[in-house]
């Protein structure tokens, strides 16, 4: 049976209390990769995947989840400022419905609005060159998306 698709709430409904999760910032020519302690409370940055076909990057995507015994994905999805969808997230939602088709594991989508900018202006901040920014900043996009999903999960926790 396909994973199923849904909003980082929804998602978290069929994910079990513990686990890691893997975060991914989907670009045109990279995947960054980061993934969560079983606690969830803290997102590490694992690895660039530079794309080729399909298959083989979502083969070592499964590998990476089943390497870390993860119990879900969160996926960054690249909303316009306005609120609209655009073809990034379209090519978005399609990787997910192909990779549903790979894994049980549910897939989060995670609005990742400004995460490159983000982590551009604090590797910028860094006084990171540009040449190094560019060797990093897919992974790094990946662990503010994660992050930023684990910290909207615990403040949920926290209220109920």
């Amino acid at each position: 049976m396909p994973a199923l698709i849904l909003p980082l709430i929804d998602a978290a409904a069929h994910w079990p209390e513990r686990g890691a999760l893997v975060g991914l910032d989907l670009g045109t020519k990279t995947i960054g990769v980061a993934v969560s302690d079983p606690d969830r409370r803290l997102a590490t940055g694992v690895e660039t995947i530079q794309r080729t076909a399909f298959k083989l990057d979502a083969a070592r995507l499964l590998a990476i989840a089943g390497e870390r015994n993860a119990s879900g994905f969160v996926l960054g999805l690249p909303i316009n400022m306005d609120g609209s969808e655009g073809p990034r997230a379209q090519s978005t939602r399609a990787f997910a419905r192909n990779f549903s088709k790979l894994t049980e594991l549910a897939i989060a989508l995670w609005d990742e609005r400004l995460s490159t900018v983000a982590v551009e202006r604090e590797l910028i901040g860094l006084d990171m060159s540009r040449a190094r920014r560019a060797e990093v900043i897919d992974e790094h996009a990946a662990i503010f998306i994660l992050q930023g999903a684990l910290d909207r999960l615990t403040k949920l926790r926290g209220t109920r």
